[in-house]
C-alpha cells in the first residue's frame, strides 16, 4: 500500500526471514513458523476459480491486518482450450507484517491446479519455494497439451522445489459425497478445498469465507454448504495430513497503518467510490455514460448500484453514444463521466475535442490495457499518455492525472473533478489494469477531509453593453481560471448557443475570425496551463541529512510500487538515489524543470516505449533516460534495481 513507513524487511527486499517456535497451533505437534511475509501465486484453469480464491483469501488477509498488494492475472481470450498455456489464470497475494509496496517479484508458494498453471508459472518460482500440485491432473492427455513428455512429478525437474502433490479433485469428491452431486459439479469445489488448505496453513480467518459462500449460493443451498465443507476440508486436511509439517504465522501490519478504519479495495472500485465523494461534495447528480470494455466495465457494474447517492448510469449502444450523453449531463448541470480503455478513447476522441470547445466539466476515465487496437485486454500498459495528451484533432488541450496506486484511485478521481469542474474542462484520468484489479489496504477517510467542491451556476447577466443593456456572455471568462460561466438550460435569460463551431470570445456567437480563432486556442490553452496543481515533492537523501544523489528515478502512475520498492533496495545497498513520482502530466507541476535540473541522470520508467520521456525532453531538453517494458505485467522491482545500480555506477 502507499503507506508512509519502511521497514528493514521492505528496504533490502530480502527473502522471507522468520523464527520458528514449536506450538500445538495448526495441528496437534506440528509446527508453527513465523515469518515477516509471504507471496502466494494461485494458478489454474480459467474455469477453475483462481480469481475468486485469491479474492477470498486476500479479503481474510485484510481483515487479519496485514499489509498486502495483489497481482490478478487471467487470459486476453474470453475462454481459451482448457488446459492450455494461453488459458491459465493466476492471482498473486504478498502480505506482510510491515508496509509493501508491490505483489512480489516470485511467488514463496504456487498452487497449480494443472499443468499447463505449473509450466506456465514455474519460471517465476526460485529455488527451495513450495509448489503444491493437484495430481489429479497431471494425466497424459493434460501433460501433452502442454508439451510434457513426461511427469515433472515424476522426472526430477522440480528436485529444486519442496513439492507438496495433493489429489485435489479426489479429496473434494470424496468431501461431497453426502450431497449427491455430480462428479463435475463437485470438482468445482476444488479451489475452495485449496483455500482451506492455504488458509491452515497461513492462520487466516475462516468465518468470512463461509459467509461469503452462504451469500453468494443462497439461491442453492445444497451448492453453497457443498463448497463450505471442501473449504473445512481442505483446512483438515493440513491439520491432519504429514505432508504439512509446518504452518506459518504472519503477524498483523500494527505499525505499517495510520490509525484509521481500514479495508480492502481495488483500484477501480476505488476509483469508483471517489466519483461517488466527487459528486456529493459538489452536490451534483453524477451522471455516467458509458460502453463495456475491459477492463473498465467494472466502475459502470459498481456505479449501478448506487442510485440512493444521486448516481444515474447509462450503458450505451457503443462508445461515441456513451460520451455524447455524458457530455450532455454535462451542459444540463451534472458531474458528467465517461469510462473507456484505449481502444474507446479513440472512438470518443472527437466529442472529447467537443468538450474542450465548449468548455464543459467531463470526466474521461482511461484503464489502460495493452495495444495497440484490441490488444491485450486484460494486461496493463502505460500507452495511451500520448494520446491522452494529443489524441484529438486541432489544438485541444486536456488535463491529465494519474493514480499511482489502487487506493489512491480514491483521491485521484477527487482531484480530476476538482480541475474539471473549477476550469470548465474535459479531464483525463489515467488509471491502467494492475491498478484497477489489484487491490491493498485503504483508510477510509472521514467525509471532514474531503475536499469542498460546488460550484456556482450562471444565475444571471454578467455582462453590460455600451448602451446599459444587461446581458448574459457565456464565454465571459474567470481572471484567475478563464473558466466561463456554467448556465443550467432552462435558466431564465441564460438561452445560449452551444456546438462544435468556433465561438466569438465572450459572446459565444460562431465566428470564423482568424483572430479570434487564434485567441480561443490560446485562452483555451492558457486555462489549462494554469491548473493549480501541487508542486513535485522529491524524495533525496539529503532530505535526511546525507549527501545528495546525483540520480533521479521519476516516475508516473502504477510505476509507483515497484519504482518505491527498487529504491529501497538501492538505497539498502548504500547507493544513492533520489525518487519523485507525476500524479499531474498535463500541466506538469511548475517546480518539475528546476528538479530534473538539480539531477545529472533522470531514468524514466515506463510501461510503454518512452512516452513521459518523450515529453520530458521536448518540454525541459533534458536527457531522460527511458527503461520500458511492454510485456502486459507490470515491472518486477529487482529488475529496476538493477537498473538503478548501473545507471548510478555509470
Amino acid at each position: 500500500m502507499t503507506s508512509q513507513v519502511s521497514s528493514p524487511a521492505e528496504q533490502t527486499d530480502a527473502a522471507l526471514v522468520g523464527e520458528q517456535r514449536a506450538s500445538g497451533a495448526g495441528g496437534e505437534g506440528k509446527e508453527v513458523r513465523r515469518l515477516d511475509r509471504v507471496i502466494i501465486r494461485f494458478a489454474g484453469d480459467s474455469g477453475d476459480g483462481m480469481q475468486l480464491t485469491g479474492d477470498r483469501f486476500t479479503s481474510e488477509t485484510a481483515s487479519f491486518g496485514n499489509d498486502l498488494s495483489t497481482l490478478p492475472n487471467f487470459p486476453a481470450e474470453i475462454r481459451a482450450p482448457a488446459g492450455t498455456l494461453p488459458g491459465v489464470s493466476s492471482f498473486q497475494l504478498h502480505f506482510a507484517d510491515h508496509d509493501i509496496l508491490t505483489p512480489g517479484d516470485a511467488p514463496n508458494v504456487l498452487v497449480a491446479m494443472n499443468p499447463a498453471a505449473l509450466k506456465a508459472n514455474i519460471g517465476d518460482v526460485p529455488r527451495g519455494a513450495d509448489i503444491i500440485v493437484n495430481t489429479d491432473e497431471f494425466t497424459k492427455r493434460p501433460m501433452a497439451k502442454v508439451g510434457y513428455a513426461t511427469s515433472p512429478l515424476e522426472d526430477g525437474s522440480l528436485e529444486a522445489y519442496n513439492v507438496h502433490p495433493v489429489p485435489l479433485t479426489t479429496l473434494t469428491i470424496e468431501a461431497l459425497k453426502e450431497f449427491g452431486l455430480s462428479r463435475k459439479e463437485a470438482e468445482r469445489s476444488k479451489n475452495m478445498f485449496a483455500l482451506g488448505l492455504l488458509s491452515w496453513m497461513y492462520h487466516r480467518p475462516t468465518e468470512g469465507t463461509e459467509k461469503f459462500l452462504r451469500a453468494k449460493f443462497a439461491k442453492k443451498p445444497d451448492i453453497a454448504e457443498a463448497n463450505v465443507t471442501a473449504f473445512r476440508a481442505g483446512w483438515n486436511f493440513g491439520e491432519t495430513t504429514e505432508d504439512f509439517a509446518v504452518s506459518y504465522e504472519v503477524a498483523p501490519a500494527t505499525k505499517a497503518f495510520p490509525t484509521g478504519t481500514y479495508r480492502n479495495i481495488s483500484g477501480n472500485l476505488a476509483l469508483s467510490y471517489g466519483l461517488i465523494a466527487a459528486g456529493r461534495q459538489a452536490d451534483l447528480p453524477l451522471y455516467l455514460g458509458s460502453y463495456p470494455i475491459t477492463p473498465a466495465s467494472d466502475i459502470l457494474h459498481e456505479l449501478s448500484k448506487h442510485k440512493n447517492f444521486g448516481v444515474r448510469t447509462f450503458q450505451a449502444e457503443d462508445e461515441i453514444a456513451g460520451i455524447g450523453a455524458a457530455l450532455g449531463a454535462a451542459f444540463g448541470g451534472a458531474l458528467a463521466v465517461t469510462t473507456t480503455s484505449g481502444p474507446g478513447v479513440a472512438l470518443k476522441s472527437e466529442t472529447i475535442g467537443l468538450a474542450v470547445s465548449l468548455e464543459l466539466p467531463l470526466l474521461v476515465v482511461d484503464i489502460q490495457r495493452g495495444g495497440p487496437s484490441t490488444g491485450l485486454p486484460t494486461k496493463t500498459e502505460q500507452a495511451d499518455l500520448l494520446q491522452a495528451m494529443y489524441g484529438r484533432n486541432g489544438e485541444a488541450p486536456v488535463p491529465i492525472v494519474a493514480p499511482r496506486t489502487p487506493a489512491d484511485c480514491f483521491d485521484a478521481a477527487l482531484d480530476a473533478a476538482r480541475i474539471a469542474l473549477t476550469y470548465r474542462t474535459p479531464v483525463f484520468l489515467l488509471s491502467d489494469g494492475y491498478l484497477a484489479n489489484g487491490s491493498e489496504p485503504w483508510r477510509i477517510p472521514d467525509v471532514d477531509e474531503l475536499p469542498d467542491l460546488r460550484v456556482q451556476f450562471a444565475s444571471g447577466p454578467n455582462h453590460q453593453l455600451a448602451d446599459g443593456t444587461e446581458v448574459f456572455w457565456p464565454f465571459k471568462r474567470d481572471e484567475q481560471t478563464l473558466a466561463r460561466p456554467w448556465a443550467v438550460p432552462g435558466t431564465p435569460g441564460l438561452e445560449h448557443r452551444i456546438g462544435g463551431i468556433e465561438k466569438q470570445d465572450g459572446t459565444g456567437n460562431i465566428s470564423y475570425d482568424p483572430a479570434n480563432h487564434d485567441f480561443m486556442v490560446r485562452t483555451r490553452q492558457a486555462k489549462v496551463d494554469g491548473v493549480q496543481v501541487p508542486d513535485l515533492e522529491v524524495d533525496d537523501p539529503a532530505d535526511d541529512g546525507g549527501a545528495g544523489a546525483r540520480t533521479l528515478v521519476l516516475g508516473w502512475g502504477s510505476t509507483y510500487g515497484p519504482i518505491t520498492a527498487a529504491v529501497r533496495r538501492v538505497r539498502g545497498a548504500g547507493e544513492r538515489i533520489a525518487q519523485a513520482h507525476l500524479r499531474h502530466l498535463n500541466p506538469f507541476p511548475r517546480n518539475l524543470g528546476e528538479v530534473l535540473a538539480r539531477y545529472d541522470k533522470v531514468i524514466v520508467p515506463e510501461m510503454n516505449l518512452g512516452q513521459l520521456a518523450t515529453l520530458l525532453r521536448a518540454r525541459y531538453l533534458v536527457d531522460a533516460h527511458s527503461h520500458t517494458q511492454v510485456s502486459g505485467m507490470p515491472f518486477k522491482a529487482e529488475q529496476l534495481a538493477e537498473v538503478f545500480k548501473e545507471a548510478i555506477n555509470d
